[in-house]
């Protein structure tokens, strides 16, 4: 990928200034060059990565050539607020069954009445036994003014916080509670693609697991940003190691040694992921050429079931530990291969203008003031027409790049459609005194107004909208999106059905009921002993077109023959 970058015309990236190093440093290895302002024009780069979001008029005046590494309005679902509301949401319209894997949550100070309702109904079914609750506010993060209580007169807040049931009962690992950091990529929300990363982190508490100091930090919460600071850091903890990071290899490793159904176990970590993302397509407007990552936490409780905790914006890609260095890395690069890059990328403005003038995308042999106007490009000159029926049955074909032999792709160029050279032109005109002052004036005018053919409009005509100016095949989604990329896993869509029920305006009820139906038969199959190949086709309902992959697995299985794996792959 890097050589085929590197031997045509350097991708230009340009990083807001609080842009995480490793990005930096994985796109110079590609060969890269970074966007200078003095140096370059103000549209000349193919990828803006930011931490923070990007501006309306970003979204609006994106060219064809350039990348944004957020989509717009995704604050929808990595608030904690609008998460809670979101979900409570879809809970009410597809049920318990489905959206049962986030914690009761309530968002105070607006819902106070209705949290204390709960609080005393509980403590009075339970008849006293305890239940624990976690505070967290709703635009913070890093772990930043969480904290735990059991009796409601703890509850102290200035602020709007959101109030959960706390998982008291997660799994452990040698008595240190831990969750998993899952990397998403959303390619696309119209139609909604999501890729799931094979690598992620598994971050753990630094002390161990007890309820009877909900005050200690450093045993209940598993962010890193507050564990690195705990006395027990950098001890060498019971199975865990130093620090507070495992990469999922080393979980898959772990969970392998556990009398557990994995696939289950995975595929509903990736059912978590497709319907809280569902819950975001209504919001999300067509933003084409962005893409996000996100950071999904899941905790695992003593039963084996995975639960939300939250959905991180722009999730930390600092290399603070050997785990960071093996996961982040690897991520940013297959980031940049889902991103689509092209061969006239490259180029930019130049092999854009080219290619919609019906030109090679070489850098010109013809400086950009004597292109003329189409007007004056179609005129008939009489030399013009010998030139042309004497190269009219002749094909060339360009190479790109400038290589004479293997390794370099062509294209067919037509010389009969091709525009004469301007020294060609000349000679014809030369007798003609009109003519010449005809093209002289054309010139002039060039001069002093940007060319048709030159200037190219942004992608949006307005707001958000689909784009104004037709993409290559390389850079645009028109067929089915690749089942993986790296160790970038596609998961939705992951049938036919899917695919079209994403398109354009998504119908969120039909692909809840194929999230439904894949679910209930993936679980149903794993406890059969024996089903035909004809079966394990039909019930996960995989077409012709998609060969999806199962993620989580080490390797992971077409989705088609996981059934087929039963309950001995554990």
């Amino acid at each position: 990928m890097a050589e085929r970058e590197r031997g045509l015309a350097p991708l230009v990236f340009r990083l807001h200034g609080r842009a995480p190093q490793v990005v930096r440093e994985v796109l110079l290895e590609r060969g890269w060059e970074e966007y200078d302002e003095e140096e370059r024009e103000e549209g000349d780069w193919n990828l803006y990565w930011r931490a923070s979001g990007f501006r309306k008029s970003d979204y609006e005046n994106i060219l064809p050539w350039q990348r944004l590494n957020h989509h717009p309005k995704l604050s929808q679902i990595t608030r904690k607020d609008c998460l809670a509301r979101h979900l409570r949401r879809m809970k009410m319209a597809f049920g318990a069954t489905l959206y049962g894997f986030s914690p009761a949550a309530f968002i105070l100070p607006n819902e106070y009445a209705k949290f204390l309702g709960v609080y005393t109904g509980k403590r009075v079914n339970d008849r006293g036994k305890s239940r624990y609750w976690i505070c967290k506010p709703v635009d913070l993060s890093r772990g930043r003014g969480i904290f735990l209580f059991e009796d409601i007169k703890d509850l102290v807040y200035d602020s709007s916080v959101i109030v959960q049931r706390y998982i008291s009962n997660p799994l452990l690992i040698s008595g240190y509670k831990f969750d998993l950091r899952i990397y998403v990529c959303v390619k696309s929300f119209s139609p909604l693609v999501i890729y799931m990363h094979q690598e992620g982190l598994v971050r753990f508490a630094t002390e161990k697991y007890t309820l009877a100091s909900l005050e200690s930090l450093y045993s209940h919460l598993t962010n890193t940003s507050i564990n690195k600071f705990g006395m027990c850091y950098a001890t060498d903890k019971e199975r865990v190691g130093r620090g507070c990071k495992w990469t999922m290899s080393r979980f898959r490793s772990f969970l392998h040694k556990q009398d557990i159904n994995e696939l289950l176990l995975w595929h509903g970590i990736s059912n978590i992921v497709t319907l809280t993302l569902l819950a975001a397509v209504p919001c999300a407007p067509s933003s084409p050429n962005c893409l996000e990552l996100l950071g999904f936490d899941i905790l695992i409780d003593a039963s084996y079931k995975p639960w939300l905790l939250e959905v991180n914006y722009s999730p930390a890609l600092s290399l603070d530990c050997p785990a960071d260095v093996s996961v982040k890395k690897g991520l940013v690069s297959d980031i940049i291969d889902l991103m689509n890059y092209g061969m006239i990328d490259g180029y930019r403005q130049k092999g854009y203008c080219r290619k919609r003038s019906g030109r090679r995308y070489l850098r010109p042999k013809i400086s950009q003031g004597f292109l003329l106007p189409k007007t004056l490009r179609a005129a008939p000159l009489s030399r013009s027409e010998s030139i042309s029926s004497s190269s009219s049955s002749q094909d060339t074909s360009v190479n790109v790049g400038g290589c004479n032999n293997g390794g370099c792709a062509t294209w067919p160029f037509h010389p009969e459609k091709a525009p004469r050279k301007f020294e060609e032109i000349n000679d014809d005109v030369e007798s003609d005194g009109l003519k010449r002052a005809t093209l002289n004036s054309a010139r002039q005018s060039q001069r002093n107004a940007p060319s048709a053919v030159c200037k190219l409009p942004s992608l949006h005509v307005r707001k958000l909208k689909s784009p104004a100016v037709p993409r290559s095949s390389a850079t645009q989604d028109r067929g089915f999106p690749a089942c993986r990329v790296g160790d970038f896993i596609l998961t939705f869509p992951f049938n036919e059905a899917t695919w079209k029920a994403s398109q354009d305006q998504a119908n969120v009820k039909a692909i809840v009921n194929e999230v439904h139906k894949l679910a209930n038969r993936l679980a149903s199959s794993l406890n059969e002993k024996r089903r035909t190949k004809m079966e394990i086709g039909q019930s996960v309902g995989v077409g012709d077109k998609f060969e999806p992959l199962l993620w989580g697995p080490k390797d992971p299985p077409l989705l088609s023959k996981c059934c087929s794996l039963s309950s001995e792959v554990k």
